[in-house]
């Protein structure tokens, strides 16, 4: 923008003016080509219609020539708005200045972001398309992120922290996401990408091809397919529009900040709703599969569920539900996925979901099919046990209220992740529980007799059917080792009953918690 106007009124207008430019008409209609929406069009599609209002709307550079002024705005778009009428704060670079590598005034107002969520102690959206720091911006030219800052300064990542152990974060990749708007993108409660346009890079083609001789595509190197498995990021979807629908759904669940409990809504879905098929959803040969997924779905309130996460660590299930309209946090078992067992990527999951729940003072209901810690040389490659030990610590630090159904499995040390201190048991008929699961068991105590038998299979069959009768949850109910054995048609009538009995208590934990929330 060049301007030679003396009435410092009318440069405010031309500068605000510039400002909804963005980078001009030209590089609009590229990002459009490439069927991506800019920075202010994906503002206005995620939040409440006509409620942002922006900060710092003329924040940039400017300089004077003899033809006048010249301004060029910052390249990252800040300000207030609402979602679902609640008030949030919603940012994201512009990839039409410089493709979204941060000139220096937006870097100045990417690095207030999150100090302004902790302030105003409200939910934070990040919608992510930058290139990261460029050897021609504003790092590249030595400059600091704030004017004259002292050596001694507070780290500049401390407010994410903060941010994450005091507000919700939800972030989505939009187009190529390196570098720093990489690192603010994963550090969040919540992500998610787009399955076509988007990819999450540390170093881009160039970056790596120079540094290691690799020749790769920006997909290859972070496109959907690699990270929702990686656990980079923890959903994809099909679209920007769709990326803003996950992140509206995914904050109805949660509270504007530690200090207020998670909101609950009304719901016409009885308390006692029976589903029927829960009584044979499990089947009687325990060597067969049944969907989890379903089960859940038939205990928590009507089209509650909302699964994250679900490509990565595919044997633990986590999500979001409710019950008589009070939120809740899930997790599952899928024995679909290596029988449910626990992972190195399966347990960091459940870890970070645990101390997610813990943070924003959700319950958990958790449905228990758990054969134990997986095996094998890859689970000891992978770092198995020491990704299970944290899940297993987090969930025995854990302070919130916590329901275990015991569906089926509960075996080994990798059980101990599903029972939260003080934890609410339920068991259905077809619960078993032990050291090992039978198989394993059968097969390291009688291998001697096994490897002896006329017919080695049936007679370690034979066993293993035996040992499996014995495993009855009857004496765990005598014991009082659960609260009760139950028919699974009573299951939400009994959870429904203690949410709302549990649910006073969470008002003592408002806005403290032993978690630091690592992402």
């Amino acid at each position: 923008m060049s301007s030679t106007n003396k009435d410092p009124i009318a440069e405010i207008a031309a500068r605000r003016a510039k400002a909804t430019q963005q980078g001009g008409e030209a590089a609009i209609a590229r990002q459009h080509h490439r069927n991506r929406l800019t920075i202010r069009e994906r503002i206005d599609g995620l939040l409440d219609a006509g409620s942002f209002r922006e900060i710092g709307p003329i924040a940039g550079a400017s300089h004077t020539d003899e033809t006048g002024t010249h301004f060029t705005p910052a390249n990252f778009i800040l300000g207030f708005g609402r979602i679902a009428q609640r008030p949030v704060i919603a940012a994201g670079e512009d990839f039409t200045i410089n493709a979204g590598s941060p000139n220096l005034g937006g870097l100045r107002k990417s690095i207030y972001t999150e100090e302004l969520a902790c302030q105003y102690r409200i939910p934070l959206i990040r919608l992510h398309e930058g290139a990261g720091g460029s050897i021609t911006g504003a790092a590249g030219k030595g400059q600091a992120p704030l004017p004259a800052e002292p050596a001694y300064s507070p780290h500049r990542f401390a407010s994410v922290g903060r941010t994450l152990a005091s507000v919700p974060v939800a972030t989505a990749a939009l187009g190529a996401v390196a570098g720093l708007p990489a690192v603010r993108l994963v550090s969040a409660h919540y992500s998610v990408m787009t399955r076509h346009t988007a990819q999450v890079l540390v170093g881009g083609p160039k970056l790596v091809e120079r540094a290691l001789g690799q020749k790769v595509t920006k997909e290859e190197l972070g496109g959907a397919e690699l990270h929702e498995r990686s656990g980079v990021i923890d959903d994809v979807v099909e679209d920007e529009h769709a990326a803003f629908a996950a992140i509206r759904t995914f904050l109805s669940y949660l509270p504007q900040n530690v200090w207020e409990l998670p909101p609950v809504i009304a719901t016409d879905d009885p308390r006692d709703r029976a589903d029927a098929g829960l009584a044979s959803i499990v089947p009687a040969n325990r060597r067969m599969v049944f969907d989890m997924r379903k089960l859940v779905r038939a205990v928590v309130d009507k089209d509650s569920y909302f699964e994250i996460g679900r490509r990565h660590g595919t044997g633990q299930i986590t999500g979001l539900g409710r019950l008589m309209g009070h939120p809740v946090g899930i997790a599952a078992n899928d024995c679909r996925q290596l029988a449910g067992s626990m992972t190195a990527a399966s347990a960091r999951k459940l870890r970070r979901f645990v101390e997610f729940c813990q943070v924003f003072h959700l319950p958990v209901l958790n449905f228990v099919d758990e054969p134990g810690f997986m095996i094998g040389l890859d689970a000891e490659r992978e770092g198995t046990v020491r990704a299970g030990a944290a899940a297993v610590l987090a969930v025995a630090c854990a302070q919130i209220p916590w329901a275990s159904i015991m569906v089926r499995k509960s075996m080994g040390l990798a059980a101990a992740a599903h029972y939260a201190p003080g934890a609410y048991i339920l068991a259905w008929p077809s619960a078993e529980s032990g050291a090992l699961p039978v198989e394993g068991g059968v097969a390291v105590a009688f291998a001697k007799e096994i490897a002896a038998a006329a017919d080695p299979a049936a007679k370690r069959t034979q066993l293993e059917d035996e040992f499996a009768a014995r495993r009855s949850p009857f004496p765990r109910a005598e014991a009082l080792a659960v609260h009760d054995l139950i028919d699974p048609r009573e299951t939400r009538a009994r959870l429904c009953d203690w949410i709302e009995l549990s649910w006073p208590l969470l008002t003592h934990q408002l806005g403290s918690t032993s978690f630091t929330y690592r992402p």
